[in-house]
């Protein structure tokens, strides 16, 4: 993000981006091409529980964006006219902007949250290799809605993590967010998607 508070728009780049780029590599399975949308349309529609996990994911993402509005809140009050609106490859401030645009970081993770939602709701519409059928299908669904819902939740956690630096420098708790923080962030994002990819590549 590096672009307001960490630009949230490479966050969305990552994953509106570079998510397809990846998820390209199962678009093959043995030379055959992903099912068509007249197929997908006949996919089964599976009702499955969500698992432990997915709950523990979910709990993470509520905990992360809620406590953050309420840091927010808090702290508003408190906050100088000017706020870190964007950070260069090094971390360090190189704009600053009114606070109001704080409130982008929120607003950007719940436009986030819907979207990825409704597509871990429906993932018959997910793409999937030839091999998918009616046998295999709980199974790809399954991993697919587990990588979408971590990637939801990762996404809240890193807006909200940007939110609580950016609020934190303005107060003078901090000097910068590091180096190291677009690298940490892309790579979490990435990391779901890659595992996602290594377990349908299981699935027989």
């Amino acid at each position: 993000m590096l672009g307001c508070p960490v630009n949230s728009f490479a966050i969305l780049r990552v994953f509106f981006i570079g998510r397809p780029l990846i998820l390209s590599s199962i678009r093959k399975d043995a030379g055959k091409e992903v099912h068509t949308m007249a197929e997908r349309s006949a996919r089964p529609r599976i009702k499955i529980p969500k698992t432990r996990s997915e709950r523990v994911w979910d709990l993470i993402g509520a905990v992360s964006y809620f406590g953050s509005v309420l840091f927010l809140a808090v702290v508003w009050e408190r906050l100088p006219a000017s706020v870190p609106a964007h950070f260069n490859a090094a971390g360090e401030v190189d704009r600053w902007g009114s606070k109001g645009e704080l409130l982008l970081l929120p607003m950007m993770g719940a436009f986030i949250f819907f979207l990825l939602h409704i597509l871990e709701k429906f993932p018959e519409i997910h793409n999937y290799p030839r091999r998918f059928n009616e046998k295999n299908a709980a199974s790809f669904y399954l991993a697919s809605r587990k990588m979408m819902n971590q990637i939801k939740n990762i996404c809240l956690a890193i807006f909200a993590f940007l939110l609580f630096e950016s609020a934190s420098i303005a107060l003078g708790w901090r000097d910068g967010i590091g180096i190291w923080l677009l690298p940490i962030m892309t790579a979490a994002l990435l990391f779901p998607i890659v595992i996602g990819i290594v377990r349908q590549k299981r699935i027989k």
